[in-house]
């Protein structure tokens, strides 16, 4: 999938991993707060919107935190354009979630177009290469089988299963004994090469930085985010278009958000 930055663009924003969920309403708030004060006209949220996403139909349920999230990305596009890459945990959001937040679903990857760069979009999952556990989990659940089998359980089972995946997370956490694999380099050179991409950018490992691939390639890595942390985190890579130099400029800047 490749989109290109359209006329009125001049400030593009990108996030990843907010895993919002309702236990966490800090980490909602510093979202509202952020698209309520935004500059961009443009919006890549690059996976983990939602810390699990069960199904669609988690929309129908009048109140809902999935509802409440959708209301303020709607409201939010009628003056930014929102693009949504799903994560490992959003996977099965589909189309009546895009259009509950008025956003345009991504391919992963998707290749951003700029004015003088080609800029490749990702979560990133798919490239930790040493993480083989999860890439085998990756493989089933991103099946038609496994997807159609899954969503056709009741909402309440799919819900009671989100809920039992985010304690077996929190608690690999907590005993530190979880594998956090990093983006394979050769992978990323490789698939930068494959898409004639100069720069990378994408979430899912949670260690925000910048890596220089070679002479004319480099990886943007985004922060996830998180209200209730001390100090809270909410951090978004901003990129201004009419300061793009070069193929090989790297016009993106970090921004750390005040908390809400």
């Amino acid at each position: 999938m490749e989109l290109r930055t359209k006329d009125h663009w001049d400030t593009v924003d990108f996030i990843s991993d907010l895993h919002l969920q309702a236990q966490e309403p800090q980490t909602l708030a510093a979202l509202a707060s952020y698209l309520e004060s935004s500059p961009a006209q443009a919006l890549f949220i690059l996976g983990d919107l939602f810390e699990v996403w069960v199904g669609d139909d988690c929309l129908d349920q009048i109140g809902s935190f999935e509802a409440q999230v959708a209301a303020f990305l709607k409201q939010a596009s009628q003056t930014i354009d929102i693009h949504i890459l799903c994560g490992n945990r959003d996977f099965l959001m589909g189309s009546a979630c895009m259009a509950a937040c008025g956003a345009t679903r991504m391919e992963d990857p998707t290749v951003l177009q700029t004015p003088t760069a080609r800029w490749l979009l990702t979560h990133g999952d798919a490239l930790c290469l040493s993480d083989t556990a999860y890439l085998d989990f990756r493989r089933m659940v991103r099946s038609p089988q496994w997807q159609h089998e899954f969503l056709q359980k009741p909402l309440a089972q799919r819900q009671a299963i989100g809920r039992e995946m985010r304690m077996q997370s929190e608690a690999k956490k907590m005993t530190h004994t979880g594998f956090f694999a990093d983006v394979d380099t050769a992978a990323a050179i490789d698939i930068l090469q494959e898409h004639k991409a100069h720069h990378m950018i994408h979430g899912h490992t949670h260690r925000p930085a910048h890596h220089a691939l070679d002479a004319s390639r480099s990886r943007w890595v985004l922060s996830d985010w998180d209200g209730s942390a001390a100090p809270p985190r909410a951090e978004v890579l901003r990129i201004n278009l009419s300061k793009e130099t070069s193929a090989q400029a790297t016009q993106a800047t970090r921004i750390t958000l005040p908390h809400p």
